[in-house]
């Protein structure tokens, strides 16, 4: 009997202790599955790429032919090359519609040999990666380089007849540290963007002065000045004295301009506002020079215009993208996580709301622009510095990215390192950076607190 009745002490014991852990082994893994996560890509039809709300008839049949030549693939005879990142404007940027970003499904994979091209795909290029253009941090002398280093070229592709062009030595930049990418920027609703008054950009760069100046928060604008100085860095952009906001260092002050320098640099096409050939090479040249310009014999206004116009009325003539009030999360975990937003930081930068002033097309004049962005460039640290300048943004200064649409974006960072937004998050923490101060705030919260903040913005 006292043995039995050890036995059963004895075994109470071990159930005790079995019990105890099988409890704290279920609350570790409650504990791992209520961890904030990103919520992915949302859902449904797409919250982007039809026309503003407003436009005339005129500005409509603008807006569908600017778009149908937004995603036609160029050729040869068209002027495409030598040297090209892909043959259209609609492959780069098309998710989740024509205008957006990179897509699931990176179209520069299959290019390499479309039409019988003979390109390797460079080893930073995957199926399922982001498009991407490359860029060299330096020359061969040491010298600082910047400049876009096109993946293509013609060799082998139909049309073709004596160009042979060899690719840069992509393998070798890797394995020195010497190249940098950049994936496409949305241009949903730069229409509005473009009708931001430069004093309104400006205003927002003082407000919250002692909040930013207690996070290390500064942010200035890139402006269009031709050789003046702005914090050691030449900026060598133009000479108006404006606020530049396009691209991922706010370089570029107009969509026209963004147009023109696209369609030269991503497919090798020259055009009225960048004329000569990125590469000259006579026997790669199979189309006029300029290779795209405005045709004055038309008689139809858009019939008129040349391609880099017709792209520019397309993006400035798109909406921006709308917004989900109940997805992902709930309407309350939305509600929580754009009060969060504010009260962490986020919003210093990453302004919700500005207003477009004046405008000749009516649908764009005196309109709320909720893009989520101050438009100014920032110091974003070791982490994130890219080597390269543009204009007056220095090796480590980016614009504040746009966030409206990213609900539905695949690819964050201006690399496209990451699909992961609270890697994205933790990624502007670095030495240096201006936003330290804002994601230690990010970093504090609860994980249901995080999870409302990553489920707003999934819902932009």
């Amino acid at each position: 009997m006292k043995h039995t009745r050890w036995l059963g002490s004895r075994w109470s014991s071990i159930a005790l202790v079995l019990g105890c852990a099988y409890a704290w082994a279920a609350q570790v893994q409650l504990a791992s599955q209520t961890r904030a996560q990103d919520p992915g890509v949302r859902g449904g039809a797409a919250a982007a790429g039809a026309p503003l709300a407003g436009l005339t008839a005129g500005q409509q049949e603008y807006f569908t032919r600017g778009q149908q030549e937004f995603g036609e693939a160029e050729g040869v005879a068209d002027g495409l090359g030598p040297r090209m990142n892909l043959d259209s404007c609609g492959g780069c940027h098309s998710q989740p519609a024509v205008g957006g970003s990179s897509p699931a499904v990176n179209p520069q994979f299959a290019f390499a040999a479309l039409s019988g091209g003979r390109d390797a795909v460079p080893p930073f290029i995957t199926l399922n990666g982001p498009v991407r253009e490359a860029r060299f941090v330096k020359n061969a002398d040491g010298t600082p380089d910047g400049g876009v280093h096109a993946l293509f070229t013609l060799t082998g592709r139909e049309g073709n007849t004596a160009c042979t062009l060899t690719q840069p030595d992509f393998a070798g930049a890797m394995a020195s540290h010497n190249v940098i990418f950049r994936i496409p920027t949305p241009t949903f609703g730069d229409g509005l963007i473009e009708q931001i008054p430069d004093g309104a950009i400006l205003a927002g760069q003082s407000a919250h002065a002692s909040l930013k100046q207690s996070l290390g928060v500064r942010g200035r604008p890139n402006y269009r000045v031709s050789g003046r100085a702005i914090t050691g860095q030449t900026n060598n952009n133009g000479n108006d004295g404006t606020v530049a906001r396009f691209g991922w260092k706010a370089q570029n002050k107009s969509l026209l301009l963004f147009s023109g320098e696209a369609y030269n640099v991503e497919m090798g096409i020259s055009n009225e506002l960048f004329p000569t050939e990125r590469d000259e090479t006579a026997a790669c040249q199979f189309g006029t020079l300029p290779n795209s310009i405005a045709n004055a014999e038309a008689t139809i206004p858009v019939d008129a215009m040349s391609s880099i116009e017709r792209f520019s009325h397309f993006m400035r003539l798109l909406a921006p993208p709308a917004p989900s009030t109940t997805t992902p999360g709930g309407a309350t975990s939305i509600t929580n996580g754009k009060s969060l937003f504010s009260s962490v930081g986020c919003a210093l930068c990453h302004t919700p709301r500005f207003t477009t002033g004046p405008a000749a097309i009516a649908a764009l004049a005196n309109r709320n622009v909720d893009l989520y962005s101050d438009l100014l460039i920032h110091d974003m640290g070791v982490g994130l510095a890219d080597g390269v300048s543009q204009g007056g943004a220095g090796p480590r200064e980016f614009r504040t990215a746009p966030l409206w649409g990213l609900g539905q974006r695949i690819f964050f960072l201006h690399d496209g390192r990451t699909s992961n937004l609270i890697t994205a998050v933790r990624a502007h923490a670095s030495t240096g950076s201006e936003a330290n101060g804002v994601v230690a705030n990010f970093s504090a919260l609860s994980e249901a607190q995080k999870q409302d903040l990553l489920n707003f913005l999934r819902s932009l």
